[in-house]
């Protein structure tokens, strides 16, 4: 056993005794397991969400899309700091009402929202099919990277197998109070690594960031700027747009904003985490380093830029330490994300099914569900497979479908029923699916289009589409209102006021 992989066990071992350890002192229910009680503080929900953004991305999708899209790689700290400048005010408003509602899950506020149990399954449903891929690739790339830092020592599939493991036991026995406590040594461990990487590896074999690029713009000049066709500007702008709405639309992230413990925290965070989410630029900047330093990476290899460049730089204790990080940031977003989605089904559809169910049946049964939903993204993991690519590609997409029904479920408004939220959905959805089975385009329906639309993010597209049939649905089926009901509605406005 080389050092490297001792270093690596380490760390796993220390995750999952913290794991383990959080739920001391706690008296776990289903609200407790669920979302802490809605008791955590800004320490907590900064770490956890900072979790979703410091994921396996950083350690191999940032670097890799450096390595081989050039300067498209950017549109992800672009996308995630204009989320955290939206949630400011949307985020403040979902927590209000989940906490006047007793909610604790993303299909129970939609639900609630729009007094629809079929539409708390829809949103149980899409979050589910959503999440599973992310899962897949948090094993995927622990498994990648473990794999790699530990010189072969250990192949990647056993690597994802051991990881699901811990993920599931302390996911069972501590619910989110695990992914808080995990998410601390996770941090500490990243913030120190990709800081260190991201400004050594530059000074190390160019002399600073300034001759690392004048470098990249002798070797490759198309790296540093957008492609006028493809990744081009219509892209990069449309894919910003749609993930910064979407990001606290995913079912993990949703559930973080769920757990804290008062709008002022949310607020905090949405001022702070702008800064934080600036070191995924480190992370590029290896993967700009890897271009001249590491030649040759062609396809899907290109992930391996950091890995690969860390292991050609460093002695292997230090690739140890590096594996630990990537090792963490698997652990903890897909521990999230597991019980996201098991809490999701459970409200969703297990609740409206048995709606008299206790509270220790309902945590069996959400703890029933992370073993099943765990044991599905492994064997994704293991067999891969064209399914699985086409579920990667159409994740975002898809639960962005949701963006409607949340913005106007702010308002009491005619613009947006349960029906045409459905519709929408629907509608939404189901352009997301077929592209992703056809890859069409929009060149391919409308010849004469200009190249520049043509590059729109079809998740854009489609949640364009999701806003014109769910308004027009809405208007349609919205039936006279009443007089009680008039007096309810101004009743709420003043309120509001």
């Amino acid at each position: 056993m080389n050092i490297a992989l001792v270093i690596i066990f380490f760390f796993a071992v220390a995750a999952l005794f913290l794991g383990i350890r959080a739920t001391k002192g706690k008296q776990m229910n289903v609200d407790e397991f669920a979302v802490g009680n809605k008791g955590f503080g800004a320490l907590f929900i900064f770490l956890l969400i900072a979790g979703e953004v410091y994921t396996t991305f950083t350690f191999l999708g940032g670097s890799g899309w450096a390595y081989s899209k050039g300067a498209a790689a950017f549109y992800v700290p672009a996308y995630i700091c204009l989320a955290y400048v939206l949630s400011y005010w949307m985020v403040p408003k979902i927590w209000r009402f989940a906490k006047d509602n007793n909610i604790i899950s993303q299909p129970s506020y939609f639900s609630a929202k729009y007094k629809s149990p079929v539409l708390g399954i829809v949103v149980a449903l899409l979050g589910t099919i959503a999440l599973i891929p992310y899962i897949v690739i948090q094993l995927k790339g622990l498994g990648i990277i473990v794999s790699e830092a530990s010189y072969g020592a250990i192949d990647s599939i056993t690597a994802s197998a051991i990881g699901a493991l811990i993920i599931t036991i302390y996911v069972i026995i501590s619910g989110i109070h695990g992914s808080a406590w995990t998410a601390v040594l996770k941090d500490i461990l990243i913030l120190f690594v990709i800081a260190f990487l991201g400004i050594y590896i530059p000074y190390h074999y160019f002399g600073g960031i300034q001759p690392l690029f004048e470098a990249v713009q002798a070797v490759k000049p198309e790296s540093l700027t957008l492609a006028s066709e493809g990744l081009s500007v219509v892209w990069f702008i449309s894919t910003i747009i749609l993930n910064a709405f979407g990001f606290y639309l995913l079912p993990q992230s949703f559930s973080v904003i769920l757990s804290a413990d008062g709008e002022k925290v949310l607020k905090k965070n949405a001022i702070t985490l702008p800064l934080y989410t600036l070191l995924l630029l480190f992370a590029f900047f290896i993967g700009f380093a890897a271009i001249i330093q590491v030649p040759g990476l062609e396809g899907s290899d290109g992930d391996l830029s950091l890995l690969r460049l860390t292991m050609q730089t460093f002695d292997p204790w230090f690739v140890g330490i590096v594996g630990a990080a990537g090792l963490l940031t698997a652990l903890v977003p897909a521990s999230v994300m597991l019980m996201s989605a098991s809490i999701g089904l459970m409200t969703g559809i297990y609740r409206l099914t048995r709606p008299n169910a206790t509270d220790r049946q309902q945590l069996i049964v959400s703890k029933m569900l992370v073993f099943i939903i765990i044991v599905i993204a492994f064997i994704f993991t293991i067999t891969g497979g064209e399914a699985l690519a086409i579920l990667n590609i159409m994740s975002y997409g898809l639960i962005t479908q949701l963006v409607p029904a949340l913005l106007f479920g702010f308002f009491d408004t005619k613009l947006m029923n349960k029906f045409g939220a459905m519709a929408g959905i629907v509608v939404g959805v189901s352009i997301v699916l077929y592209n992703a089975i056809t890859d069409i385009k929009l060149i391919d329906i409308f010849y004469n289009i200009p190249s520049y639309l043509n590059d729109l993010n079809t998740g854009m597209i489609a949640l364009i589409a999701n806003f014109i049939i769910g308004i027009t649905i809405s208007l349609v089926t919205n039936t006279k209102i009443t007089p009680s009901e008039r007096v309810i509605i101004q009743n709420k406005k003043e309120a509001i006021r």
